[in-house]
């Protein structure tokens, strides 16, 4: 499956950003999804996951009650809400799909198939 994540941009403190990740090639709803992230200087980091169905999902704490994972396995999309962000969520965003069940669903290695990342900037 290819991934593509589009909806990054700059936007100030407190503000809100919607991502999307749209799947193609084979049937999204076979995969669990994922949104990782990569700051500046940083190791990339866990975000979020959701299961195939979209009724399981499990967010990193830095992102609990501000970022919102949903996906429409109809139209192959995974969706990340993202509200009240801060400066420290400045990071280009990766989607990651995964078609198999080895390794924790926080960590990378879980993933087969990566995005090519989207850039969000957030302005103090």
């Amino acid at each position: 499956v290819q991934l593509q994540a589009s909806g990054g941009g700059l936007v100030q403190a407190g503000g809100s950003l919607r991502l999307s990740c749209a799947a193609s090639g084979r049937p999204f709803s076979t995969y669990r999804a994922a949104w990782f992230r990569c700051a500046p200087g940083k190791e990339r980091e866990f975000v979020c996951t959701v299961s195939w169905s979209g009724y399981s999902t499990l967010y990193a704490d830095s992102v609990k009650g501000r970022f919102t994972v949903s996906r429409d396995n109809a139209k192959n999309t995974m969706f990340l809400q993202m509200n009240s962000l801060k400066p420290e969520d400045t990071a280009v965003y990766y989607c990651a799909a995964a078609a198999q069940g080895l390794g924790a669903v926080n960590t990378a290695f879980r993933y087969n198939y990566w995005g090519q990342g989207t850039l969000v900037t957030v302005s103090s």
